[in-house]
């Protein structure tokens, strides 16, 4: 960041007022949970992100589950237990396999798909406080997110992530290992179904401001909200901003003023991809420290690498989380865009690197199958 932007330390409210800040976009889930832009409201300033009665959308599965059913939005069959000791009381209610969800905020990697009891049971054994279980959907996942301003909601390119860590869905949930935005994920049917039954309803309920973002199934029965969050998704972010050719800036300014509604975004025509680059261990217990090279020259190669956990180490960057880096890079068509992609991530190295290698595969299937439909 320190690259395109001056770091700022302390209150964002006092660095805000420091410099004179014309807006304010807030990234993470927990700030705006904790009420960061009702903090900044209440002192004139302008911010992109929801209020914290809103945010609840995101800081509570229990909350968004009970809002879904009251508003009569799709979503999962579930139900709630107080204690994961309750929980397994419900295992049954659903078969298998069956979802199961922490109450609370959990840097997206709250959610187990268990293929059976055995499985059920050793993850609730780590789970804390309540717990939603939820019905197994089948369908197609799709992240469709929408940038609001109390009144009006503008939908981003829909875009996929990935979120478990090995090939294949395979594994345990990560916090995202890839995402890739195409225009060609929904149709223009299906976007218009999404915001005419989850989007605009929801906002027109909470009044929502910020970045809405549905984590959706699109099953046989038509969408289904998986999950809310609250802000702008990562690794979707990426490829999104990869594909935006809009002056985001003003779009954003126009969100904060409650001026959305002549908003018109542009898209730069061709996918984008995004492959993130792990540290050894991760979704678990990972080191740190672990010396990086080869961005420069991935960047030569025409992709984006996005930092999400490196640090400055006495020899340059380093590895500082799970989730290290975020490359991206797009093309005329998804195949142009996945190969580019990780032709430029091949560059980078740092010791336990693991990555999944099909980000996008998903939607190189569905080309094949379109264009198979429409053979003679």
């Amino acid at each position: 960041m320190a690259e395109v932007a001056k770091c700022l330390h302390g209150s964002p409210l006092e660095a805000a007022v420091e410099i004179g800040a014309d807006l304010t976009v807030v990234g993470p889930e927990a700030p705006l949970v904790s009420g960061i832009a009702d903090e900044f409201r209440a002192h004139g300033l302008k911010i992109v992100g929801p209020s914290s009665a809103a945010a609840r959308l995101e800081g509570s599965k229990i909350f968004a589950k009970d809002f879904l059913m009251q508003n009569r939005i799709p979503t999962a069959d579930f139900a709630t237990a107080a204690t994961p000791v309750e929980a397994h009381l419900l295992l049954e209610r659903f078969g298998y396999p069956v979802v199961l969800k922490a109450d609370g905020l959990a840097a997206g990697k709250g959610v187990v798909i268990a293929q059976d009891r055995a499985q059920a049971e050793a993850a609730l054994a780590n789970f804390e406080g309540p717990v939603v279980i939820e019905e197994f959907l089948r369908g197609e996942e799709v992240s469709f997110i929408a940038l609001c301003d109390g009144k009006t909601a503008l939908p981003l390119a829909p875009t996929q992530d990935h979120k478990a860590v090995f090939d294949g869905d395979r594994g345990p949930n990560t916090g995202g290992m890839g995402a890739y935005c195409d225009s060609g994920i929904l149709s223009d049917a299906q976007a218009e179904d999404i915001l005419s039954r989850i989007i605009r309803p929801t906002v027109e309920a909470t009044g929502f401001t910020g970045f809405l973002y549905a984590g959706l199934m699109m099953t046989a029965a038509g969408p289904k909200v998986l999950e809310f969050n609250v802000r702008l998704g990562d690794p979707e972010t990426q490829p999104l901003m990869h594909r935006l050719a809009s002056d985001f800036a003003t779009v954003l300014a126009a969100a904060a003023s409650g001026e959305l509604s002549s908003v018109k975004l542009e898209w730069r025509p061709g996918p984008s991809v995004c492959v993130v680059l792990a540290s050894a261990g991760y979704p678990g217990a990972y080191a740190t420290g672990k010396p990086i090279d080869g961005i420069q020259e991935a960047e030569a190669l025409g992709a984006t690498v996005f930092h999400a956990g490196t640090r400055r180490g006495p020899s340059g960057f380093e590895t500082a989380g799970g989730r290290v880096l975020g490359v991206t890079a797009a093309g005329d068509n998804l195949p142009t865009a996945i190969d580019r992609t990780y032709a430029a991530l091949r560059a980078i190295h740092f010791e336990g690197m693991h990555f999944r290698t099909d980000i996008g595969w998903r939607g190189l299937k569905r080309c094949r199958e379109s264009a198979q439909r429409m053979l003679p």
